[in-house]
């Protein structure tokens, strides 16, 4: 299995390998833009990221599956605070898979940055005082004392949206 990743971020390269482990894919990360803004807002904004950069890695190199992966931020119902979700894509080019991985709610003075337009790994490295967060733990390792971490929480949502393509349930 060869899988095209939509991102030249270790942490999206190794997430997807860990998660198509049994597999054993040959992963190749591939600069892609993901055609949504670098702090996407909203599920819909983040799942569009994720479903861009899934097809525009296919498109990019010979391989079976594209993989997308986004972070983004959002209100989620029934909550009065802002989360950091993630989702992924995958994309055969004739099918499409959608997973979420955990969703993460973020500390006040996290999220009133983001509400004036900040983006989350340069807030995160602030409040830190480190300069790659979004290539290591990142913000759901910090914000768990490492009971989970970004790479983790990725792999969750890559092993959810291969579901179409793994097993005979889905149309």
């Amino acid at each position: 299995m060869h899988v095209a990743v939509g991102s030249t971020n270790p942490v999206k390269v190794q997430a997807t390998e860990r998660a198509l482990e049994r597999y054993d894919p040959s992963v190749a990360d591939v600069t892609v833009d993901s055609g949504v803004a670098e702090q996407p807002t909203g599920q819909r904004e983040t799942i569009t990221g994720a479903k861009t950069r899934a097809r525009r890695a296919l498109e990019a190199i010979d391989a079976d599956w594209g993989v997308g992966l986004e972070g983004g931020i959002a209100r989620i119902d029934g909550t009065d605070d802002l989360y950091l979700i993630m989702w992924a894509a995958i994309t055969d080019g004739e099918r499409d898979g959608l997973g979420s991985g955990p969703s993460l709610r973020l500390p006040t003075v996290v999220a009133e940055r983001l509400e004036r337009g900040a983006e989350l790994g340069p807030v995160m490295n602030d409040l830190l005082g480190t300069t790659d967060i979004a290539e290591t733990e990142g913000a759901a390792g910090a914000l768990t004392d490492g009971l989970t971490d970004r790479t983790t929480a990725l792999a969750a949502a890559v092993s959810c949206a291969a579901g179409p393509f793994v097993t005979p349930y889905y149309d």
